[in-house]
């Protein structure tokens, strides 16, 4: 098992290194792509217009800017990273447990911590009927195992013991950590994705007066230079998002080895991932970036069609069935 841990925190870091070259591919094609079509040296027999890359032109362009788009990340990603433990709190609407609010939770997680020589993280409780259960946090200060009052009613102790065990696991794992760090980058990108959508859409309703019938001489408009930011855009959140379905799903089945493994009944864990799948999620939380850290995804599918195919390339947790089994067979 720490063979496998090891070997997936070594791809994992590989796959989080593609981020930030994912980014910055995204702004040079960017650049390319403007330079490309900026360019032209008259037009062919048929009236189409040669265009053509300088690629020097282009190289020295990103320079100029890579240093302000670096640290503009950085900035961004830094204040996302470490005000995520509020945000998340804020988000799913929890409240810390003490031992006097809830003696049963927090002695399963107390025993636990014990038994595997980590330190007690915080304990949340969200008031919610549906079944859930997350951890989060990037260290010692910040680790949390949240739960719902849905679980706690709907749960033995054994299976519940399971189910924290999975989440206590991911933290020893740093798991949590990978996870928000993957987050803040795809929602860096998908927030820029977003603006430049938002500004191609100002301007065809509010430019498209103001553009002259012979714009197309006089090189790129500003609504196909945004087509490209567009495009490119798109093509880095694709990317970001299949890399962050991959660390996540790897390391579910590593939380469910190690679940099974600290409370030594692999059996009430897959019964808790059976009642657990029957009303996963929170009721009021709509957020699918925070659903990534769920027990179970609540739009999680699964079949052997093609739809499925693609359900379970783009799904960041594999299928609930495929952990079941896998947990009896431990």
């Amino acid at each position: 098992m720490h063979s496998l841990i090891q070997r997936n925190n070594r791809l994992s870091v590989l796959l989080l290194l593609g981020f930030p070259a994912i980014l910055l591919g995204a702004v040079w094609l960017f650049m390319a792509a403007i330079n490309y079509f900026g360019n032209s040296s008259g037009y062919d027999e048929y009236g189409y217009a040669q265009n053509f890359l300088d690629a020097d032109a282009v190289n020295y362009s990103f320079m100029k800017v890579l240093p302000w788009v670096v640290g503009g990340v950085a900035i961004w990603f830094a204040i996302a990273y470490f005000s995520n433990t509020s945000m998340i709190r804020h988000a799913v609407r929890a409240q810390p447990l003490m031992r006097r609010d809830n003696p049963r939770v927090y002695n399963i997680v107390e025993n636990l911590t014990m038994a595997c020589g980590m330190p007690m993280p915080q304990v949340n409780i969200v008031d919610d009927p549906q079944l859930n259960a997350f951890a989060s946090g990037i260290d010692e200060k910040t680790y949390t195992v949240t739960v719902t009052t849905g679980l706690l009613d709907r749960l033995n102790d054994d299976e519940l013991a399971g189910v924290i065990g999975h989440e206590l696991t991911h933290i020893r794992n740093r798991d949590t950590r990978l996870l928000i760090t993957s987050i803040v980058f795809v929602g860096i990108i998908s927030t820029v994705m977003t603006i430049v959508v938002r500004m191609l859409w100002n301007n065809f309703i509010w430019g498209g007066s103001r553009r002259s019938s012979n714009e197309k001489g006089n090189g790129l408009s500003v609504a196909v230079v945004m087509l490209i930011g567009v495009a490119c855009a798109a093509i880095a959140y694709f990317f970001t998002l299949l890399t962050r379905f991959a660390i996540s799903r790897k390391r579910e089945f590593m939380a469910d080895a190690g679940g099974a493994e600290l409370c030594g009944n692999p059996l009430a864990l897959a019964s808790a991932l059976r009642k657990i799948s029957g009303d996963p999620g929170l009721q009021d939380v709509g957020r699918d970036d925070i659903a990534q850290m769920y027990i179970i995804h609540p739009q999680a599918l699964s079949g052997g069609s093609i739809a499925g195919f693609f359900s379970r390339m783009f799904s960041t947790h594999p299928s609930t069935e495929e952990r079941i089994r896998l947990l009896e067979q431990y």
